[in-house]
């Protein structure tokens, strides 16, 4: 049985964005096993990426009492919402997150504020945003300017079977299309050309 796995437990995820980051990722190595990381998880990959294998092993891993520790809140989230979705997964489990650099904890009093904190502006900045489009739209309508969202590959159909006509590939109707290639191929799979008729004998 590992270390730990009787009450709590203190377990570190480091991250650095790019393979050529070694001497990132040894720091923060360094950092989490000074900070009494017992099991460490780290990958090279970028934040945005939707696969990141190890901070998904990490959280699988936790147990209720036990701490995950990373050393910047941007090594674990991509941005702030990310973060509290990231957060709430981690409470679920009954354990808690500790960032180093700023020393947010979730397991005291003021380091839950702090998330709250980050919760209601994350929210209080989704509300401006959707207000500004709403007030946008409004004012191109307004203007005689608004016309709602742009044609879908589904709608460009005719456009695509002549390009395809043309002789073009499916990537270089995307591209004049501003599409993914995968949405023309599928569009003219569930939409062929129509056969154009033989002449009667």
């Amino acid at each position: 049985m590992s270390l730990g796995r009787i009450g709590q437990m203190i377990v570190g995820y480091a991250r650095t964005s790019t393979l050529d980051q070694t001497a990132g990722l040894d720091a923060q190595l360094r950092d989490l096993r000074s900070a009494g990381c017992e099991k460490v998880f780290n990958e090279q990959v970028s934040s945005v990426s939707d696969t990141r294998v190890e901070l998904e092993r990490a959280i699988d891993f936790i147990r209720e009492g036990d701490v995950l520790v990373v050393t910047k809140l941007d090594r674990l989230a991509r941005s702030v919402s990310d973060a509290l979705v990231l957060e709430r997964r981690i409470a679920a489990k009954g354990a808690a997150l500790r960032v180093l650099t700023g020393g947010l904890d979730t397991t005291t009093a003021t380091g839950r504020l702090l998330f709250g904190v980050l919760a209601s502006i994350a929210q209080f900045e989704r509300e401006v945003m959707l207000e500004r489009q709403r007030e946008g739209i409004a004012a191109a309508k307004a203007a005689g300017k608004y016309k709602g969202r742009t044609p879908t590959v589904r709608r460009q159909l005719a456009e695509i079977r002549r390009l395809k006509a043309d002789g073009l590939s499916n990537a270089a109707i995307a591209r004049q299309l501003g599409c993914h290639r995968s949405n023309v191929a599928r569009v003219l799979r569930a939409a062929p050309a129509p056969k154009i008729a033989e002449a009667a004998d």
